[in-house]
């Protein structure tokens, strides 16, 4: 019962994750036969260098997602707090029967060895390559450090919109009454779970071909794209405490004249910290690992760190493959760490 309004649309969005994939189809391959309509937009566009099939495909894609998103779109909605009587997070049934101990032993490690298991092979892999000749590479750090800056970007730009988003919502709801319309905010930002990076990108270098910038402003609109792909889970995450906050002190704040700056300041920030702070970590992390738009907008075969390795594994060049992608996961975790400690920790 505690998780069941928020159950679908957690299935929901791993369905469109899944139905959008890129990077996993590209890396692996299969031939015609496993090209998805994103991997065949790429190839339009990178291979054959032809905007009009890509366009074409993208509003295909475009169409197809938007069918998919009507049809779910109840379960794509934010989840909002309601009043009512708080559950005891104790009271499960077989908390304490041994069939309930057995099943979920054997989730747990059942998921660990799916999620574990491939990372303990790349790190194993990793450190029996060649690790010096790849770490002192120049081009490695370089992409590195552009995938650090279109990170940063993209989340910075992502935060300003998620709370604009958020607070227009609590405004509706808390001070204008006017449930729908918070509800339609909400879903604006909610619905780029439905529209694929790819397409968005695409519609991007289209427009940059035609005004000959796509060299000049390459970064800035994969930081863009990246900023509307994580502004969904930072939607999720801030709106249920910001409303809650106005909930509770919306009446003290219009008592102090807290406002704008100072009611963000000593009202909202304490009690979205931490939830903000793991969700800008999450959208760091994603945004530095991600490849599919950066591959659609490389020139050069190291943009970022992720389309480094994609181009090596390409090459068949596994061994310094390996060491790249170590290389790439300690670098998302070390953000993800980063950032999520200062955030968390940072006073208001």
């Amino acid at each position: 019962p505690a998780i069941s309004a928020f159950l679908p649309g957690v299935i929901v969005i791993v369905f469109l994750l899944c139905f959008t994939s890129f990077a996993v189809v590209l890396t692996l391959g299969g031939g015609p036969s496993a090209t998805t309509i994103e991997v065949a937009i790429y190839q339009a566009l990178r291979f054959e260098f032809d905007p009009g099939q890509a366009a074409v495909l993208a509003l295909a894609q475009l169409l197809l997602c938007t069918c998919i998103a009507v049809l779910l779109i109840r379960w794509l909605r934010v989840v909002t707090p309601t009043p009512g009587r708080k559950r005891d997070p104790r009271a499960r049934p077989d908390a304490s029967m041994r069939l309930g101990k057995i099943l979920d032993s054997g989730a747990i490690i059942l998921c660990s060895l799916f999620v574990f298991a491939p990372i303990a092979a790349l790190v194993l892999a990793g450190l029996r390559g060649p690790v010096v000749s790849v770490i002192l590479d120049t081009g490695l750090w370089q992409a590195a450090a552009r995938s650090l800056g279109i990170a940063v970007t993209a989340t910075s730009v992502s935060a300003v919109m998620a709370f604009g988003l958020a607070t227009t919502a609590r405004f509706l709801m808390l001070e204008r009454k006017q449930h729908r319309a918070k509800e339609l905010t909400l879903l604006i930002g909610s619905l780029t779970l439905a529209f694929p990076p790819m397409v968005i990108g695409t519609g991007l270098f289209l427009i940059a071909l035609q005004i000959q910038l796509v060299g000049n402003v390459t970064l800035l609109m994969i930081a863009l794209v990246n900023a509307v792909m994580v502004l969904p889970y930072l939607l999720r995450s801030i709106t249920p405490v910001l409303i809650s906050s106005g909930q509770q002190y919306q009446r003290l704040c219009a008592q102090l004249g807290l406002g704008g700056w100072q009611r963000f300041r000593r009202i909202d920030w304490p009690m979205i910290r931490k939830p903000a702070a793991f969700a800008l970590a999450l959208g760091g992390a994603l945004s530095f690992g991600d490849m599919g738009v950066a591959a659609l907008f490389d020139t050069t075969g190291h943009i970022t760190l992720p389309v480094t390795l994609y181009h090596r594994m390409s090459a068949y060049r596994f061994d310094e493959a390996a060491v790249t992608a170590l290389v790439l996961v300690l670098m998302c975790v070390a953000l993800f760490w980063i950032l999520d400690r200062s955030l968390s920790r940072c006073p208001s």
